[in-house]
């Protein structure tokens, strides 16, 4: 016996890569319905081999239906997660809504898949940022091994990250570079996304800081460790798909360079290509459409008594979204629902 499995939000990119992810991995699915609002009623989005039709979310009955995976953005959820939970139905949601909420856990299942278990308190468990989700998985058997006191992080953040608006402006401002027949002036991001880099995601708060860094912060210390110092810079770069991230870690222990690249190809969720040579590392465009997080470029920092520094890569569409919010089902189903 499987579970009834509900994908809202179908229609957008995170959407569709979360029926892929469940589709690949093979999650026990009996029965599934794909959502979306009324106006993509009808749609046809693809799962496995089969073809499912869009179904209205504002008239779907939640009631029966074991998990929801939500990639509907936060007003939509702030609707829709209540509705679904009080009929039972555990949502695993992909938007900001929820993840600061102390009653509602937030997972990265090779981090933290104790959190699961707190499905209870709201039927609702909150997927991270995409940008920390890379991230903690990399940090979490450092930790264990060397106790992390600080963390120094510059993003290099892809496009796909601001959903297909994003994609679509950086596709077009590149063909009106190459062809100028027509200006194609910055509507999703504050300045020109082609052959440029903008140090700006989300909106500025108070301290100068963007939210997007401050939510690195916050869920960096809800996930791993709340003691943990963590001071982010967020970049938007001209790559469609896939985060990358140049992370300085400080610890309490030192921690020799070879044995953290031995403990980090150890650790679950990570692939470790650090050859100290060109082309020995990792680069977005080789991480899209894998599920693992890369890390290379490994190496001392030689400025603290305890520091490293690495490279981290991972597709944010899967990690960073789909693929961790599927992991939180199978994490759910194994150590709760126990079904399939």
């Amino acid at each position: 016996m499987g579970y009834k499995v509900v994908v809202a939000g179908a229609t957008g990119n995170v959407g569709r890569e979360m029926l892929n992810i469940l589709a690949e991995r093979e999650f026990p699915v009996d029965e599934i319905a794909v959502l979306a609002s009324r106006r993509s009623k009808g749609t046809e989005v693809s799962f496995g081999e089969r073809t499912l039709k869009i179904q209205d979310i504002d008239s779907f009955d939640f009631a029966g239906w074991d998990i929801a995976l939500f990639a509907i953005g936060s007003d939509a959820t702030k609707t829709y997660a209540p509705k679904a939970a009080a009929a039972g139905c555990v949502v695993i949601d992909n938007s900001s809504l929820y993840r600061y909420d102390p009653q509602i856990p937030l997972v990265v299942p090779e981090v933290n898949p104790e959190a699961v278990d707190q499905y209870t308190n709201r039927m609702i468990i909150a997927n991270p940022n995409c940008s920390t989700a890379q991230m903690v998985v990399a940090l979490k058997p450092l930790h264990d091994r060397a106790k992390i006191k600080r963390v120094v992080v510059s993003t290099y953040q892809s496009v796909s990250g601001a959903g297909k608006e994003g994609m679509d402006e950086l596709w077009d401002q590149t063909k009106s570079i190459y062809n100028p027949v027509q200006e194609v002036p910055p509507k999703k991001f504050s300045k020109q996304i082609a052959f440029n880099v903008i140090p700006h995601i989300d909106v500025f708060l108070d301290d100068g800081s963007t939210k997007e860094e401050w939510k690195m912060v916050a869920e960096t210390k809800k996930i791993l460790d709340t003691k943990i110092k963590v001071t982010a810079t967020c970049v938007r770069v001209p790559v469609f798909v896939g985060h990358s991230e140049s992370i300085n870690i400080e610890t309490e222990e030192f921690l020799d360079w070879e044995e953290a690249t031995d403990i980090l190809r150890e650790a679950p969720g990570i692939m470790v290509v650090d050859k100290r040579e060109p082309g020995g590392y990792v680069t977005p465009i080789e991480c899209v459409g894998e599920y693992a997080t890369y890390i290379s470029r490994i190496r001392q920092d030689s400025t603290v008594d305890n520091g490293l520094n690495f490279w981290c890569v991972s597709d944010n569409l899967r990690k960073g979204a789909a693929l961790n919010a599927v992991q939180i089902a199978e994490t759910l189903g194994r150590r709760c629902l126990k079904k399939g």
